[in-house]
């Protein structure tokens, strides 16, 4: 029945209880002296030792770096726009497309702009004939202002001596302003023609402009991102003929922290690994100087030479840049761990087989394990046992051949 079931479930826990919290009463209760426990082997005296496992380390001279995540970039990128306005004549060009600098993307119909600038050539020829003739009146009226003057000086002398009336002085001093007034009428005209030419020289200036305008062209080398305008699509100023992208060199980007930004350099080198597994080398060629306000990250540029165009903007890349050489023990990641106050480093062995903790900074990353700083220049990382020991825990020690 059921109740004996519970009854019977009840009698075997309790009898368990006894047999394993209660041992030596009940054996006692039963006459039976318990056996006396195995005393601990501490070696005579002392803490008992920990057994940890150990690898002999040696500094060596590492290359420091820094490695982050980012993506590729063009080098180059610009959308060439339209300066002036009428209908594409040419064939559009597809996107992927290789071009030169200086190859036409799109050509405009010229309409009347050759008319225009015929015109202003033939102003400008005209202005530029009538300029002798404007001179030589200049010349022309001043040789005569500077014949009225010789007589007008001759005649006043002449008055003063009682040889000339001052009717005749009179007639020569108004000859003097008659050939002043020719002299500024023709001085005005050579102005004039003047102006004339530069104007006409401003509008040949312009009109060649114009027609220089009706052919978009390549600003640089470089790959399509976009088809060209299409035939007959009617242009106006600031509307995009194509859109042009250089990938030599390819750019790798990406955001460093504020704790690491101080190891790069511009010129360091760097490389980068596609997730492709493509490995690209270049140099640093830009770090910001101003953080992110949003991720309080610095933008790092890489350039790398890109001729063959097989890398493309925006694909994922690990970025790797060298930093200044450091003493530095490469140990397996699995021996780090934390003190109490919450710091990462190593448990070590001292020279009276002791352990003991020492902060480290890692220097980087590599297949065999963590290149660290802060450790002696010799040093026996335990890389086994460290979580059992403390500062000052006495260790029996057996050695890991170094993969040093």
């Amino acid at each position: 029945m059921r109740w004996i079931s519970m009854l019977t479930a009840l009698l075997v826990t309790v009898s368990f209880y006894l047999l394993m919290m209660e041992r030596d009463r009940v054996m006692v209760f039963a006459g039976v002296e318990p056996a006396p426990a195995p005393a601990a082997d501490t070696g005579g005296s002392g803490p008992q030792k920990v057994s940890v496992l150990v690898q002999r380390s040696t500094a060596q001279q590492v290359q420091g770096g820094v490695r982050l995540r980012g993506e590729t970039e063009a080098a180059r990128s610009v959308e060439v726009l339209a300066e002036t306005d009428g209908r594409v004549i040419s064939e559009p060009l597809k996107k992927g497309s290789a071009v030169a600098a200086g190859q036409t993307l799109c050509r405009i119909e010229p309409g009347t702009r050759p008319s225009a600038l015929a015109q202003a050539r033939a102003v400008l020829a005209e202005s530029r004939a009538r300029l002798p003739e404007a001179r030589a009146a200049v010349a022309q009226a001043r040789a005569q202002l500077d014949e009225a003057r010789i007589n007008d000086r001759a005649a006043r002398r002449l008055s003063q001596e009682g040889y000339a009336s001052d009717t005749r002085v009179a007639g020569t001093a108004s000859a003097v302003s008659t050939a002043e007034a020719a002299v500024a009428s023709a001085t005005a005209g050579l102005e004039a023609v003047e102006t004339a030419r530069k104007t006409a020289e401003a509008q040949v200036a312009t009109a060649e402009i114009e027609i220089e305008r009706l052919t978009i062209a390549a600003p640089f080398a470089g790959v399509l991102d976009e088809d060209t305008a299409e035939l007959g699509t009617l242009m106006q100023p600031g509307l995009p003929c194509a859109t042009v992208i250089a990938l030599d060199p390819i750019r790798l980007v990406g955001a460093v922290p504020e704790t690491e930004v101080d190891k790069i350099r511009v010129g360091a080198p760097a490389g980068g690994r596609l997730l492709s597994g493509q490995e690209i080398a270049g140099r640093v060629a830009f770090v910001a100087r101003t953080t992110d306000p949003a991720t309080r990250t610095f933008r790092v540029e890489v350039e790398a030479p890109n001729a063959d165009g097989a890398i493309r903007a925006g694909q994922s890349v690990e970025i790797g840049i060298a930093g200044p050489a450091r003493s530095g023990h490469l140990v397996p990641a699995s021996a780090l761990t934390l003190d109490d106050a919450g710091r990462l480093g190593l448990r070590y062995v001292d020279d009276t087989s002791h352990a003991r903790f020492a902060p480290v900074e890692v220097i980087r990353d590599a297949p065999e394990g963590m290149w660290v700083a802060g450790l002696p220049d010799s040093a026996e990382v335990i890389v086994v046992g460290q979580e059992f020991v403390s500062d000052g825990t006495p260790v029996e020690v057996s050695y890991l051949e170094s993969p040093q």
